[in-house]
């Protein structure tokens, strides 16, 4: 493909400036920057997928010397998923809920023709097993709804090269994937590129970049503001915002840091100590939440039942954060449903706040359902897609507050959103965006306990940053505990006191954050580890980490 002095615009507002790269047989070309900055609108203009009210200019835009510029709706049908593939960040938005998932994996088939629907249908559980997906078979027979987000991320992967397209875009392939997973579909995009495929990467997370591609595009409000080999950009950068954006990564050596810092002229960031006004939890401290015990046990469409929680206990004391790491599947979102007892287990019992918490009625809950918040992994799911940002966030302050507008305007303010924002719809959002919103409603009431499901799994690593630090800000200042589920390790590394590492609904090994992930002892979170991807460079820039 051939790309020259591509721009984008709705209306009367252009959202993508003068974007031209080359991307050739054998390829990968990445396109990195903050939620927003035209990333993902400059890859579906490659598919003519802008939408309505948007205009296309671009000085050359081919494949294979074919000009797509002019290209009819039928003739772009004929290009999309067999020369082009494509591979979206939203698998809950992109996959049709009424269909099982192994039907939209042969989707792509039978619109182009290939095979009879019984051929289709083998051809799509072994996709389903080449990206991932454990029991492809019964996995294919199973609903979006039925699957966690990382299976419904592998499920889209596995649409999009169901015809070996000879370029692919893949928009955050890998944003829901824990890190074992992660590794897996990493090798097989980079075996696609090794047998000649093309692959344009769009990804926040800058050590994926670094796995992938040769070649980095850092697009900023549209504009490219640094190009070049992954090499150069990733290891040498030269433009500021670049620095911030490698400076922004959380690791081990973040913990106890800023990780943000304000953006200007001549500005780098540079790790701030955060400073706590409270002690730290100590083990005699009483736990805010108490999981004793607990098992949960589901029915699957095949009618065999599988254990998705064994015999799973912990504490989360005040102040305190405990993550929870694993493989997608191993039962992490199960436990944050059964500690907001949104689900009930089969076996043990919760505590929250010194009371019982499952095993009671709602009734008997709801007083203290404002000190505990929730930000879910799916937050387009989560919201009424009728209310925009103002009334989702006016819901969840209540009737409480003295000044409920005004806590909404210091909501969006923590979490980087303007007013401007206050009437759209989360439809109208991007994934970070959205993102920003669920966490800005999870902290509306002022809670003691906030699960956090994937919070920051759809956010750039600049805004990922600044969510991050309000996270460590409002445990400093007020003594919010979290429970934070997440695949990323650095994340759950940069964040929390204790981990909790889960496999097949069992916990293999828990302790200190330091402890687990410097001296793993169960081989299970050594293999985890092992998979993550790093940003492997040197980058020589202050307070950046490789």
């Amino acid at each position: 493909m051939r790309v020259r002095d591509l721009s984008v615009s709705f209306g009367d507002r252009q959202v993508v400036h003068d974007v031209s790269f080359d991307l050739t047989a054998g390829t990968c070309v990445a396109i990195v920057g903050e939620s927003g900055s035209g990333k993902s609108v400059s890859a579906r203009s490659l598919l003519g997928l802008t939408g309505p009210g948007s205009t296309i200019h671009a000085g050359e835009l081919s494949f294979a010397g074919r000009d797509l510029r002019a290209l009819s709706d039928r003739a772009w049908r004929r290009v999309r998923g067999r020369d082009i593939g494509l591979v979206l960040q939203d698998a809950l938005v992109s996959l049709d809920p009424l269909r099982r998932v192994g039907d939209e994996v042969a989707e792509p088939l039978r619109l182009h023709g290939v095979g009879r629907r019984r051929e289709r249908h083998e051809r799509a559980v072994a996709l389903l097993g080449d990206v991932g997906v454990p029991e492809p078979s019964w996995r294919a027979r199973q609903r979006p709804a039925e699957l966690s987000g990382g299976l419904r991320q592998r499920a889209l992967i596995a649409a999009g090269i169901a015809l070996d397209p000879p370029v692919l875009i893949a928009d955050e392939p890998t944003t829901a994937l824990d890190a074992t997973v992660q590794a897996q579909v990493l090798d097989l995009l980079a075996d696609g590129v090794a047998r000649g495929r093309s692959l344009l990467l769009i990804s926040h997370d800058l050590a994926v970049v670094d796995r992938l591609a040769d070649t980095v595009l850092v697009l900023r409000e549209g504009s490219v503001v640094e190009s070049g080999p992954t090499a150069q950009v990733l290891g040498d950068p030269r433009h500021e915002y670049t620095r911030r954006l490698i400076a922004a990564v959380p690791s081990a050596q973040s913990r106890g840091e800023r990780l943000s810092s304000p953006a200007g002229p001549g500005t780098t960031a540079v790790p701030r100590p955060r400073t706590s006004v409270l002690p730290a939890p100590v083990d005699d401290t009483p736990a805010l939440l108490r999981v004793s015990s607990v098992s949960k046990h589901y029915r699957g469409p095949d009618g065999v039942t599988r254990t998705v929680l064994d015999d799973v206990s912990f504490d989360v004391r005040r102040g305190e954060t405990v993550g929870i790491v694993g493989e997608s599947g191993s039962g992490k979102s199960t436990a944050a449903a059964i500690a907001l007892a949104l689900v009930e287990p089969d076996g043990g019992a919760v505590e929250f706040a010194g009371l019982p918490w499952t095993g009671v009625t709602e009734k008997q809950r709801r007083p203290r359902r404002r000190r505990l918040g929730y930000v879910h992994q799916d937050p387009l799911s989560s919201f009424d897609p009728r209310h925009d940002v103002r009334r989702i966030l006016l819901d969840a302050v209540g009737r409480v507050e003295e000044d409920p507008a005004g806590r909404v305007s210091e909501l969006l303010d923590h979490v980087g959103l303007s007013a401007r924002h206050l009437h759209d719809h989360p439809l109208r959002l991007s994934g970070g965006q959205r993102q920003r919103v669920a966490i800005a409603r999870a902290l509306a009431t002022r809670p003691d306990l906030v699960v956090c499901d994937e919070p920051v799994s759809a956010l750039d690593v600049s805004i990922q940053a600044q969510v991050l630090d309000l996270l460590g800000d409002l445990q400093d200042e007020l003594g919010t505990a979290y429970l934070f589920i997440s695949h990323d390790l650095g994340v759950v590394h940069h964040l929390s006191d204790r981990v909790l590492v889960v496999q097949g609904g069992r916990i293999v090994e828990e302790g200190d954050a330091d402890q687990v992930f410097e001296q793993p002892r169960h081989p299970y979170t050594q293999a985890l580890l092992a998979a993550v991807p790093r940003i492997r460079r040197s980058t020589g820039v202050p307070g950046a980490r490789p």
